[in-house]
């Protein structure tokens, strides 16, 4: 049970004076940046989704 208390205890501490966490605007700046990314690869998947769809159609249409 000591341990399970210390190891709480140093990861406490450990989060309060080691870690370096981001100021609100660089927390913003990634934020805008991960959106933005999310956004251009969603657009790149369903477009390749849509010409995959449209050649498999063309290919299938060859063997009716």
């Amino acid at each position: 049970m000591n341990k399970i208390s210390s190891y709480f205890s140093e990861s406490y501490k450990e989060l309060l004076e080691k870690v370096t966490w981001p100021t609100w605007a660089q927390l913003q700046q990634s934020t805008i940046i991960v959106l933005v990314a999310t956004l251009i690869i969603t657009l790149l998947v369903g477009v390749m989704d849509f010409a995959s769809s449209s050649l498999l159609k063309a290919v299938y249409s060859l063997f009716k």
